[in-house]
């Protein structure tokens, strides 16, 4: 969710052909000025906007995995509960039965034995009922103390479930605070930026086409990937890829760019993941999952999935990663990419060369 840099760069290239208009150069060079610095603002809200947006997915991947834990601990402690109700009653029949079968104790036993083979009778019938009392005994100890670790699980599933949804709500609304500011600032420069809109769409159908007859021009196949589950945790990870080796990228890697260039053009969406609206991890899990590969709804997750990818050794299909892992795109060979930028854009190509893009390039995974 990145603002797309190179519109800002025809932007700030049709600002400087204004201003050399011979009329009212004073004006127009403070106009140029104003839109200049209202882009810098807005490049800079986009960075926090990255952060922010994969903050809330990272947290409602989060909220899933408690939600699903919650229900699997609610079955496993009325199963618990049941289990220590049948003990119980096991309690229950057996001091029963003592009390009303008049059982001698062992000395009573040892005495009224009429032989010795009477005597090893008698003796192994008071084990085998005291092995019984034993299990019984054994069985409600156990029994009770699941329902306790339930319950004490339960609470603490709760508690986090409770603390991650006012953090995503508490996220929730500094993305749409910081997009009604965005969206204003766009409006003060809006005619000077509609004005190169169709250059710029013109420019991404020329990237789109040479995209695609890259791809076709790859065999493609039908095998898949697979990829390890990331630990929980209560914060959004911090990049740190592991520098082994990586292997050649699976023949899946060519059917992901064919599907992710599919969707050049779909809106962006903050936490999509359809072709209504995609944000830019919502892009890689919706064209992975086409190929068999599933992946969290969450750039910081799925930095830590897969294998590190030097950027010398980066093939097509391998996902790329900017911006501290808060935002990703899909490499499609050529040092350009696939990515879904930010509010207000599109599902669009662009080049790990551009100043924004290179200098705050985090790593690359192979899946």
């Amino acid at each position: 969710m990145r603002f797309g840099l190179s519109f800002t760069a025809v932007l700030a290239a049709a600002l400087a052909v204004v201003v050399s208009s011979p009329a009212e150069p004073g004006q127009l060079s403070s106009k140029r000025a104003d839109a200049q610095r209202m882009l810098a603002e807005i490049g800079a809200m986009d960075m926090e906007l990255d952060r922010a947006v994969e903050a809330y997915n990272y947290a409602t991947v989060q909220l899933n995995r408690i939600d699903r834990d919650l229900a699997a601990n609610r079955k496993r402690l009325a199963t618990a509960r049941t289990n220590l109700a049948t003990a119980h009653k096991r309690v229950a029949d057996r001091v029963l039965s003592l009390y009303t079968s008049e059982e001698p104790d062992t000395l009573a036993v040892i005495l009224g034995a009429s032989s010795l083979g009477d005597l090893i009778e008698r003796i192994d019938s008071v084990n085998r009922i005291s092995d019984e009392d034993a299990r019984i005994t054994e069985d409600v100890t156990r029994f009770r103390n699941e329902v306790r670790s339930r319950q004490q699980h339960l609470e603490q599933a709760q508690a986090q479930q409770r603390k991650v949804v006012a953090e995503r709500a508490d996220r929730r609304a500094a993305i749409e605070g910081q997009l009604a500011a965005r969206q204003e600032l766009l409006a003060s420069i809006k005619d000077q930026i509609s004005t190169l809109e169709a250059a710029e769409r013109a420019r991404q159908a020329r990237l789109a086409r040479q995209a695609r007859q890259q791809v076709r021009s790859t065999q493609p196949s039908s095998s898949g990937g697979q990829q390890s589950s990331p630990p929980p945790a209560d914060q959004p990870p911090s990049p740190s890829p592991s520098p082994s080796p990586s292997p050649p990228p699976p023949s899946t890697h060519g059917g992901v760019v064919g599907v992710a260039l599919h969707y050049l053009g779909v809106p962006y969406r903050w936490g999509g993941a359809s072709p209504s609206g995609f944000d830019c991890s919502g892009l890689l899990v919706y064209s992975f999952a086409k190929v068999g590969v599933y992946l969290p709804h969450s750039s910081y997750m799925q930095f830590h999935l897969g294998r590190y990818v030097p950027r010398s050794n980066l093939q097509p299909g391998d996902a790329v990663f900017f911006n501290g892992a808060s935002h990703v795109g899909i490499y499609i060979g050529g040092g350009r990419f696939v990515h879904a930028p930010h509010t207000g854009d599109v599902v669009k190509i662009s080049s790990l060369g551009e100043s924004w893009y290179s200098s705050t390039y985090a790593g690359a995974r192979r899946y």
